[in-house]
This record gives C-alpha cells, sequence and structure tokens, in this order.
C-alpha cells in the first residue's frame, strides 16, 4: 500500500505544481484537487476495506466503482462551480482528467495486486 500512496502523492505533487502554473491557474488547480482528493480517498478506503476479511477483490472493486460514481458528482458539481465562476473549462478538465488516469492506474495496480495473493491459483 505504500509504494500505491507514493506514486498517488508523486502524481498528485506534480498534478498541482504544473495547474499552479499555467495561465488559468484557478481552475486547473480545482481540476487537479479534485482528482487528487478523490484519488487519496480511494486508496484511504482500500486500505481500510480492501484487504480485511474475505474476498478482498470483491470489495476492492465496490470501492472503484463507488469512488468511479463519487468522482463523475465531484466533476459535475466541478464543471458548475468553474462555469459559474466564469473560468476557463477547458483548463478544468485537462487538470482533472490528466492526472485522473494516472491516479486510475495506481488503483487499478493495487486492484491488481490484491488479485495476485488471493485465494488458489488455479
Amino acid at each position: 500500500m505504500t509504494r500505491h500512496l507514493t506514486l498517488a502523492a508523486i502524481v498528485a505533487a506534480t498534478a498541482l505544481a504544473i495547474a499552479a502554473v499555467v495561465p488559468a491557474s484557478a481552475p486547473a488547480l480545482l481540476g487537479a484537487g479534485i482528482a487528487a482528493v478523490t484519488a487519496f480517498a480511494s486508496l484511504a478506503a482500500f486500505g481500510l476495506f480492501g484487504r480485511s476479511g474475505r474476498r478482498p477483490l470483491q470489495k476492492a472493486l465496490a470501492i472503484f466503482a463507488a469512488m468511479f460514481l463519487v468522482r463523475v458528482v465531484a466533476l459535475a458539481i466541478g464543471v458548475v462551480a468553474v462555469a459559474r465562476a466564469g473560468w476557463s473549462p477547458l483548463a478544468f478538465a485537462v487538470a482533472f482528467f490528466l492526472p485522473y488516469f494516472a491516479f486510475a492506474a495506481v488503483e487499478g495496480g493495487f486492484v491488481h495486486s490484491l488479485g495476485r495473493r488471493s485465494g488458489k491459483s488455479a
């Protein structure tokens, strides 16, 4: 888990640093921040529920799906906030989706690592 948290922290720091220096930094920081917060929430949920009890892979996949829905709602709220503030929705979307794909790869790696260690081999 620490390897996945470290990778997520590197992605978050990079995304936020880049978002801070672009011309439309306010919407970019909002997008990168939403992506980072939801990624760390997802990894925290994996740590709390993903390895406990029986069937950790199924629990981790349920967390993965639930956090995807949370991200969709957060993305919609962010788009509305950016539009109402008169900021650039393109900067927001790019700053959200670029780190999101990196975070999804980190989360997918964690879920994959659970599948390799659980149960008997076929």
